[in-house]
């Protein structure tokens, strides 16, 4: 699954005592039931097989499922059976034929306990409900016409009562009914084996998915939709029918999507031998989606946002998501389905592997430096300050309230950095033996961290028990590196000490281990060919050692001079790294260093040295120079790849910035990067507006087209910083631009503005584009973004557009996650209002969509770290939101743990 969120509604269901409650309901001030890893039980049994007849007539659901059972030989003999229910009106329920009353078998979470039960027996049972009540968007909702479901992690028990856990694995046969009229589409998992007509109004279709799957990745849908269709043949010779399946009005905009998924799987065939399995692939693109996307085993859920495109509705990233969000859920058909996870503490084995996978994948796509980079920014701008903050927990945690509170940048991008370091340690050709082996030991099985490491070590030859720490210990750790080049024997040593803060739960933490790329320069800029003695060769240019102890000490031999050390190339392990570099060795690396991602982590760390003094009010004297000569440097340089310059001359965000910070102070932070820019952005004129000049012609979505764009758009934001002398620009490129990218920068810069041609350019661009929900999210997202000073009340302004709702996710985001998340001088307004209008809408949010809500809480989690006013602030909103009756789990989790409430 892509990360964004689903699950929990407020109170769907209460027709009469057959209604099933449990713990997901809106909880009393209570403190909700904490779920621990060490308290993992096999499940007492497992489904051989489930027949489901989903009958959508009317607008309603009636399902019927039937459930063949046998008893777990790996659990207790004695154990009951347990089938989770969730807000469903249960019409009747039999064991064997025999009928039961679920009113008295509920135990306090409302899971039907079933004691006495026989080796082998049949359950089955009716169930309704109103999909369109659905408003947490988890089971089977609806979206416009449109029924679909979400059921990762625990929506399936909305849809019928089942053993709703992912050890339990079972091949799907599924009957989909509904109006001809309204539903003319039916889908479900698999393959289609029979459809027809029952009577005038109604038809019906069959699926059969014949891989043993858990009940989070079953999916259907039905409605009104349009597909387009493309085959894709195997290397074995197989032919597989591609159906990409939208609303009519966005018929044409699956182009790229569906390209992107053919080159998906054949890379997946090239580099892992891994070939796709049933006859039929199919993606459907729906609104209302808590999530990024999900992987349902041959009938992909995707938000609309990742699958559709034109020029006229998504920009160039918008694009470069779709490739990548479409080969990730892809990838999941073996990482993530036919391998699958025991319990929801092994997330990340199913979502870092496939992350990593989709990571790679992007690199094969586009430039590999460029894509590095854009993958450790978002590590440090979103994970590390997760590390550091309330809601820090390893890429395995140990205890969660909510599962989907764990979809969390830690499961996902760091645990994509623990799989990187297996590649690094592994080396290529053995850590795709070793996710091969894993695959095929545990094909159709719910496997554990402790499995994929397992196959890591025997591929490899290596002991991985240390590196395990890695899915234990939470926190980033810190390497301090010091070094001593020793010219009478011409030895170099690097002098390396690790450590580990503590974090909720544990303050003490063991050494890790830590893969270090380096590499050694030599002052004409070229590498040395200096060797440690247990090296076999002295050429190779970048070296991994690696860290295991609290300090270690690395020796090379033959160094005839004292080198530039060039650490953490790649970003070789997610850590944070300290080196007293000076600022002519920071621009030495950036003017030599063959590594890519090296070469611009020293541009970066010169221009947060500048950044952080400006801050402070400690400016050096000649910080700003410096960094003028290496934009400089980078604008004139020949022949560069225009990508990486556009990645060099971008400043350092502001909440990377603020990471840097004991006592973070937001508006100082934008301050002095806005003042930069507009230094550089007046030094450099004469680049900038060369660079702007510069048309390609017709929009086309290829690489060099879309840096040249990128680097358009930077020179437009470094021209209009700090002054509005070229606005006009701004307001010529919006008017005649024939692609989003290029006006949304555009809008971007005009939203900053209070001229009024200004704004009336902002609200034509919603005139014009009204009818685009996609692009209407930007909109708001772009306003959002704005720096005015009265950002906060242009927020709550919109927050009261027509347009603006509450029901949809992407719209909620677009808005108040935007705000929150991304615009921190505004956010963190000194009167607090930016606080009480994320507080406002969390509690407004929190009965109908909880995940959501939860989500976008989480930025008043790192109240401790700014200055007592903030803090005051900050913590006020949550214990407001802590004082609501019947919260929800979601919430209260983030809630209870941002304020150290919960253990």
């Amino acid at each position: 699954m892509c990360s964004g969120c689903p699950d929990q509604v407020s109170c769907l269901f209460h027709t009469d005592h057959h209604t099933i409650f449990n713990s997901s309901a809106p909880m009393s001030a209570s403190r909700p039931q904490t779920i621990r890893l060490r308290d993992y039980q096999p499940p007492a049994f497992l489904v051989e097989r489930i027949h489901l007849r989903v009958d959508l007539s009317g607008g309603t659901a009636q399902v019927d499922a039937t459930l063949d059972l046998h008893r777990n030989p790996a659990a207790d003999n004695d154990a009951p059976l347990r089938l989770d229910a969730e807000f469903l009106d249960l019409e009747s329920l039999t064991l064997d034929g025999a009928e039961l009353e679920p009113s008295t078998l509920r135990d306090e979470q409302g899971t039907i306990v079933l004691h006495d039960v026989p080796q082998r027996c049949r359950v089955e049972s009716v169930s309704r409900f109103d999909p369109a009540a659905n408003t947490a968007l988890s089971g089977l909702y609806r979206s416009g016409g449109m029924f679909c479901t979400q059921c990762e992690a625990e929506g399936f028990r909305r849809i019928t009562p089942y053993p709703d856990r992912p050890d339990v694995l079972a091949p799907f046969t599924t009957t989909v009914v509904a109006d001809r009229a309204t539903c003319p589409v039916l889908l479900s998992n698999g393959d289609c084996i029979d459809r027809g007509a029952l009577d005038a109004e109604r038809h019906y279709a069959v699926w059969h998915d014949p891989f043993p799957k858990p009940s989070y990745l079953f999916a259907l849908v039905a409605g009104d939709l349009a597909c387009q269709e493309a085959t894709f043949v195997t290397a074995s010779g197989r032919e597989v029918a591609l159906h990409f399946y939208v609303e009519p009005e966005n018929a044409g905009r699956t182009e790229h999507a569906l390209a992107a998924l053919q080159r998906a799987m054949r890379w997946d065939e090239t580099h892992y031998g891994l070939e796709y399995d049933l006859d039929t692939y199919m993606v459907v693109a729906v609104g209302d989606f808590n999530m990024g996307a999900m992987e349902n085993k041959g009938l992909n859920v995707f938000n609309t946002q990742f699958v559709l495109a034109s020029p006229d509705t998504a920009t160039d990233a918008d694009y470069e998501n779709i490739e990548a969000v479409i080969g990730h859920e892809y990838f999941h058909n073996w990482t993530g389905n036919r391998v699958t996870c025991r319990d929801w503490f092994q997330l990340s084995l199913k979502e870092g592997l496939t992350v990593f996978r989709e990571h790679q994948f992007a690199e094969a796509m586009g430039s590999e430096a460029v894509q590095r980079i854009g993958q450790v920014r978002l590590l440090r701008t979103a994970q590390f300050p997760e590390d550091a903050g309330p809601m820090s927990h390893p890429v395995r945690p140990d205890s969660y309230v909510e599962i989907n509170n764990f979809y969390t940048a830690t499961v996902y991008a760091k645990g994509a950095e623990v799989i990187r370091m297996y590649h690094t340690l592994l080396g290529d050709d053995a850590f795709r033996r070793g996710v091969q082996r894993y695959l095929q030991r545990h094909d159709g099985e719910a496997a554990t961290i402790e499995d994929f490491l397992a196959a890591m070590e025997e591929a490899g030859g290596l002991d991985l028990q240390q590196f395990a720490l890695w899915y234990t210990q939470a926190g980033t750790p810190r390497i301090e590196v010091e070094d001593h080049y020793d010219a009478e024997h011409n030895t170099y040593t690097l002098i390396c000490r690790q450590s580990l803060p503590a974090s909720p739960g544990q303050p003490h933490k063991d050494p890790m281990h830590i893969p270090l790329a380096v590499g050694l320069l030599g002052r004409d800029g070229r590498p040395l060919a200096a060797r440690r003695p247990d090296e076999s060769t002295a050429h190779a240019h970048t070296r991994v050692l690696e860290l295991r102890e609290p300090e270690q000490h690395f020796v090379f031999e033959q160094c005839p001079e004292r080198p530039v050390p060039s650490l953490l190339r790649g970003f070789s392990a997610p850590v944070k790294l300290h080196y007293p570099y000076t600022d002519d060795d920071l621009g030495f690396l950036l003017a030599h260093d063959s590594d890519p991602f090296a070469r611009w982590e020293a541009g970066q760390q010169l221009a947060l040295r500048v950044l952080l003094d400006e801050a402070q009010g400690t400016p050096r004297p000649d910080g700003i120079e410096r960094l003028e000569e290496a934009f400089r440097a980078s604008l004139e340089a020949p022949d560069t790849d225009p990508a990486l310059v556009a990645e060099a001359l971008t400043l350092p965000g502001e909440t990377y910035l603020a990471e840097q910070m004991d006592v973070v102070d937001p508006q100082a932070i934008h301050d002095a990067r806005q003042r930069v820019r507009a230094i550089l952005g007046e030094a450099l004129e004469g680049h900038w507006l060369i660079l702007h000049s510069q048309h390609s012609g017709p929009w086309h979505y290829e690489p060099d087209e879309v840096a040249r764009r990128r680097l358009r758009n930077l020179a437009l934001g470094y021209l209009n910083a700090g002054s509005e002398r070229h606005l006009s620009r701004a307001l010529e490129q919006l008017e005649r631009s024939d692609n989003l990218t290029d006006r949304l920068a555009a809008l971007a810069v005009l939203a900053d503005s209070p001229r009024a041609e200004a704004e009336q350019a902002v609200d034509a661009f919603y005139q014009r584009w009204s009818d685009e929900p996609l692009v209407v999210d930007k909109w708001f997202r772009t306003q959002a973004l704005a720096d005015r000073p009265d950002t906060v009340y242009r927020v709550h302004q919109l927050t009261e557009h027509p347009d603006f709702t509450l029901d949809n996710p992407n719209r909620a985001r677009a808005l108040l996650g935007a705000f929150a998340q991304g615009n921190p001088a505004h956010f963190h307004s000194p009167d607090g209002s930016g606080y009480r209008l994320l507080g406002e809408h969390v509690l407004r949010l929190d009965p109908n969509n909880p995940q959501l809500a939860a989500r976008l809480l989480a930025p008043l989690a790192q109240w401790r770290r700014y200055n007592a006013s903030r803090r005051h602030a900050m913590r006020e909103q949550l214990e407001r939101i802590l004082e609501r009756d019947a919260l929800s789990k979601d919430v209260y989790e983030v809630a209870s743990k941002s304020l150290g409430a919960m253990s």
